[in-house]
């Protein structure tokens, strides 16, 4: 038997496209769980203990990618182990691994151990997911900048003029010295390419 777990930032087109991509690989709607507004921080979950509750040995859980089951190599850890030793296959990028066969073993052996990569790998999969979204959506403009376009010149004009220390542009514009060389940079690189 399948039963998927989906862990979803917020309900809305997240959890319609995870409920949708765990239907399709087998899951029947009725045995899919789901978090709701998980942060890094905020582990409390309610669906993944639910839906582990639900296996028996030679069931499958599905998710759609790795990320979302786990926050962290200790909780990818703990909960591979909890299937590992109930018999359950867990099925992640639409292939499904058994820990009673030679390549599942392999696998659950590799989620098992720590890798410091792991966790800065979430992290990256889970903002870069987060950000691509906001650029589809028009939503994302990037770093704001302190300064304004006029401010940016006005500070490089007073830079040029050699009237001024960094410290002093550095008070005036409350930034740093590498900010200050930052925005002489980028005011020079503009005035180039007019």
């Amino acid at each position: 038997m399948f039963t998927g777990y989906a862990r979803c930032a917020a309900q809305g087109d997240d959890e319609r496209e995870q409920r949708a991509a765990l239907v399709e690989l087998g899951v029947p709607a009725d045995r899919i769980f789901v978090d709701h507004g998980l942060t890094g921080t905020d582990r409390e979950r309610e669906g993944l203990p639910a839906a582990l509750a639900g296996l028996s040995t030679g069931d499958t859980l599905v998710v759609t990618k790795l990320e979302r089951l786990a926050w962290s190599v200790a909780d990818l850890s703990h909960t591979v182990t909890k299937l590992e030793d109930r018999g359950v296959k867990l099925s992640f990028d639409g292939e499904t691994y058994d820990a009673a066969d030679p390549i599942g073993r392999k696998v659950f052996d590799i989620l098992g151990t720590t890798f410091a990569e792991f966790d800065s790998g979430l992290i990256r999969l889970r903002t870069s997911g987060g950000v691509a979204k906001a650029k589809a959506e028009g939503k994302y403009r990037g770093r704001v900048l302190k300064l304004s376009p006029e401010q940016q010149s006005e500070l490089f004009d007073r830079h040029q003029s050699g009237k001024y220390k960094i410290a002093e542009l550095q008070s005036m514009y409350d930034l740093s010295m590498k900010a200050v060389y930052n925005y002489v940079d980028r005011e020079k690189a503009a005035r180039a390419a007019k």
